[in-house]
């Protein structure tokens, strides 16, 4: 069973935008730094012609992510046919490479057809004309194309989207070398972090000691939304939850930001150091990959196994987690790794554009 699937069916969960990676702020942060360096560019009058109206990167950033469900609104006709194109586009959003691996190999433990790399490269042959049955087998079109590369830009360079962990029957870190013997009795998949749960309450009351705090009025208004919403506290987090979305409000607001186009404003003004990919743009997504490998053995570092517990899932299935146990200065560190890894998601989006369209 595959990940995404595997987590519905465990949990009973209707996943909402904050189950997704980077969390709605997180993508349109990627889209929005793309935006700002692509201005008057021809990759920019390429990239007019293939939105919509009133359309830009940053607008459109969550689009693969909405066409999973209705939590962004009602289906349009254009996401319905997608989805009816691609009953596999839930597993176009990662790959499950072993974190300790330092590259990502086609065909290799983890890896798949449909994973993040290998769709990314598909969406890059689309926009570069060079679409065909072989390397474009979904049969994206070039406004998909152009929505997925947006969406996918941001989700690999979200670590947890392509390091995964596994672990052994001791309850450490464990390393597959063949996909059989991920069996569920001397090794088990934790399902991308989905299966180590933080303590939420612990988490977040070092957060507030170290994280400044979000201005009064959004406060206000989150509080508000929360209590609309009415559910209970949940007292753990997974991991690859916290990675997705809270690592990203924690930069922003490290930053001073209160919107993503500001999050995009401040890093572009800082004139980070990105490094520049090198040879050709369809090996990119390889590289993008690689290091979010990199990134992926800081994000586990400190992030220990403890203790196994089994959770029942609504349809009665008894599933393995373990209770994950981060240093108290954690969230600096963490969202220090995600404000660094949306800003090359954004430039390393912004570059692809323009070596597609010089």
């Amino acid at each position: 069973m595959k990940r995404l699937a595997c987590i519905a069916a465990l949990g009973g969960l209707v996943l909402s935008a904050d189950a997704l990676a980077w969390g709605s702020d997180g993508h349109r942060a990627v889209g929005a730094i793309a935006d700002q360096l692509i201005v008057g560019s021809r990759a920019q009058q390429q990239v007019a012609a293939l939105l919509l109206p009133g359309e830009s990167l940053e607008q459109v950033a969550n689009w693969a992510d909405c066409v999973k469900g209705s939590y962004c609104g009602p289906q349009t006709e254009e996401m319905q046919a997608y989805t009816a194109a691609n009953p596999k586009h839930s597993e176009y959003h990662y790959t499950d490479v072993p974190f300790q691996e330092t590259r990502y190999h086609d065909h290799a433990v983890g890896t798949a057809e449909d994973d993040i790399v290998q769709t990314l490269g598909q969406a890059i042959a689309v926009l570069r004309g060079k679409g065909d049955p072989q390397t474009n087998p979904h049969r994206f079109s070039p406004r998909q194309a152009l929505l997925i590369l947006t969406h996918l830009a941001g989700d690999i360079h979200q670590p947890l989207h392509v390091g995964a962990a596994y672990v052994g029957k001791d309850g450490g870190y464990a390393l597959p070398l063949a996909a059989k013997q991920i069996d569920a009795v001397n090794m088990f998949d934790a399902r991308g972090g989905n299966n180590l749960l933080l303590d939420d309450v612990k988490l977040g009351a070092a957060s507030a000691q170290l994280i400044p705090p979000r201005p009064a009025a959004d406060a206000a208004a989150a509080t508000a939304a929360g209590a609309a919403g009415a559910k209970p506290r949940q007292l753990t987090r997974p991991f690859h939850s916290y990675w997705d979305s809270t690592v990203v409000d924690y930069a922003m607001r490290r930053v001073g930001a209160r919107t993503p186009q500001q999050f995009a404003q401040i890093a572009i003004a800082a004139k980070p150091v990105v490094a520049a990919n090198s040879g050709d743009p369809s090996g990119w997504p390889h590289q993008w990959a690689d290091d979010a490998l990199m990134v992926a053995k800081l994000a586990y570092a400190d992030a220990t196994p403890g203790k196994v517990a089994y959770q029942t899932s609504g349809k009665g299935e008894v599933y393995q987690v373990w209770a994950l146990g981060v240093p108290d200065n954690y969230p600096v560190a963490s969202s220090a790794i995600a404000k660094e890894q949306l800003i090359k998601g954004g430039y390393h989006l912004a570059a692809l554009l323009q070596s597609i369209w010089p």
